[in-house]
């Protein structure tokens, strides 16, 4: 759960940057925010939950 909600977060502001600076206007924005809770709702969201797991664990083992 607290990666989840980190990873929330950190697209969050990624999301928020990109608008500020003129890289993402507002109407795509919503429309893949939008994408992204469908995308929630269908069968391929433990796959892809799984691949984001992976990915932070990945991140995790790597030791300066």
């Amino acid at each position: 759960m607290a990666l989840t909600v980190s990873g929330v977060i950190l697209f969050a502001v990624i999301c928020l940057l990109l608008l500020r600076g003129g890289y993402l206007r507002v109407l795509p924005a919503i429309a893949a925010v939008l994408f992204g809770f469908l995308l929630a709702s269908t069968g391929m969201a433990p796959t892809i939950q799984s691949g984001l797991d992976g990915v932070s664990h990945a991140i995790a083992s790597i030791h300066t």
